[in-house]
């Protein structure tokens, strides 16, 4: 089995692409505290919730030095769609590469729905202090109330 980074590693400092064709990594934020959330797909009900959820409270992260991002393995087309439809102002990323974040994470996985079998992203969110370093992670992450609990969080780092 892998050792998947835990609290008090550094968050991995893999480039993910941007809706704007550009790329982001966790060293973008130095000197800053970052949340990253991943979650399965855009536009799906619970992913949705998410993504409002912390973009409704991105001011509160802002004045906790905290920055946001959103990163799913969705191609950058759909999370321009994904921010248009929803009006969200929290970043999104795609991490579609095979051997991106999600992969080293090990929150990519195997998983079951009704017999079938695929490989789809577990909602994790990860809280990286202003040194790089993971202070804390939230795996199987159920979105009713964790945008809140993310920023008391970040708030007390």
């Amino acid at each position: 089995m892998t050792d998947f980074p835990k609290a008090g590693d550094a968050m991995p400092d893999i480039a993910m692409g941007t809706p704007d064709g550009g790329t982001v990594k966790a060293s973008d934020f130095a000197g800053q505290k970052l949340v990253v959330f991943f979650y399965p797909k855009d536009n799906t009900p619970g992913c949705t919730t998410e993504a409002k959820d912390f973009t409704a409270l991105k001011s509160q992260f802002d004045a906790a030095g905290t920055q946001l991002l959103g990163v799913s393995k969705d191609s950058a087309k759909k999370h321009q769609n994904f921010i248009a439809k929803h009006d969200l102002t929290t970043p999104l990323a795609t991490d579609a590469e095979e051997g991106g974040l999600s992969d080293v994470l090990g929150i990519w996985t195997e998983k079951q729905m009704y017999g079938k079998t695929y490989m789809g992203m577990v909602r994790s969110t990860y809280l990286v202090g202003a040194d790089g370093k993971i202070a804390q992670i939230w795996n199987k992450v159920k979105v009713k109330g964790h945008a809140d609990e993310v920023l008391a969080a970040a708030q007390a780092l």
